[in-house]
C-alpha cells in the first residue's frame, strides 16, 4: 500500500520539521525491544473463539 512520492513530496518531507509526537515515537522505537515485549504478552492476549462473542 506504499504510494510513490513525487519530487515535490520527497523534497517537502526532507525540509519538514518533525512533530513532538514523531520524535517521541521514534525514540520509543529505538529504546523498547518490541519483539521481546510482544513475546511476553502473547500468551495472555485473548484468542478468537474463547469467551463471549462480541456484539455486532
Amino acid at each position: 500500500m506504499s504510494q510513490q512520492l513525487s519530487f515535490s513530496d520527497s523534497e517537502f518531507t526532507n525540509k519538514r520539521r518533525k512533530t513532538r509526537k514523531e520524535l517521541f515515537l521514534g525514540r520509543m522505537n529505538e529504546l523498547i525491544p518490541w519483539q521481546q515485549l510482544e513475546a511476553q504478552i502473547e500468551p495472555f492476549y485473548p484468542k478468537a473463539g474463547k469467551g463471549r462473542r462480541p456484539y455486532p
